[in-house]
């Protein structure tokens, strides 16, 4: 029992130190505001909450944000997005996909994932992130423009990376999950 609860623990810190890693290599999308990155440091969460649970994969994206803001992060409001936006998209997949345990399940989840990343990383940059970001580094012109940088930028970006981490996390839900479940 104690051995199982001990592996169980050192694959979600490798998991988290994947996560961790995988922040740290991000890319812009064109034509969308460069301060907005994309990168796959979902995926390991993703694992985690498919293999261990929800526990396990917050824990996932805690441990990767709170490396990032220690080691990396010149200020609080990126990390703080990115895990708002973690928990957005992977919570409402892991939430379905319990359910039922079958791909489909697993395709609705990520539709859910997808919407609830865009509507809520829209609502929160538009009243809380940007404009709290504008006053942190004195970007006035951020904060008149809120409305267009939100529909022009924010919006589509989280589309495009909830699509993107989707299909990553399928690929690896069909060719990587059935080897680290035996």
């Amino acid at each position: 029992m104690k051995r199982n609860r001990l592996e169980r623990l050192i694959i979600i810190s490798i998991l988290a130190a994947l996560s961790f890693i995988l922040m740290l290599i991000q890319f812009p999308i064109p034509f969308i505001p460069p301060f907005l990155t994309v990168d796959f440091s979902d995926i390991p969460a993703f694992i985690g909450f498919i293999l261990f649970g929800g526990v396990a994969g917050s824990l996932i994206i805690i441990m990767k944000i709170v490396l990032y803001g220690l080691l990396m992060a010149s200020e609080p409001l990126g990390p703080l997005a990115n895990m708002l936006a973690a928990f957005s998209l992977l919570l409402p997949i892991y939430f379905i996909h319990e359910r039922r345990w079958t791909k489909k399940s697993l395709i609705v989840g990520f539709a859910a994932g997808i919407i609830v990343l865009t509507l809520m990383m829209a609502v929160l940059n538009y009243f809380v992130l940007l404009p709290m970001y504008g006053i942190i580094i004195d970007h006035s012109d951020l904060i008149e423009n809120i409305r267009a940088v939100v529909t022009a930028g924010i919006i589509p970006f989280n589309l495009v990376k909830g699509i993107l981490v989707c299909l990553v996390a399928y690929l690896v839900y069909v060719k990587l999950i059935p080897k680290l479940r035996k």
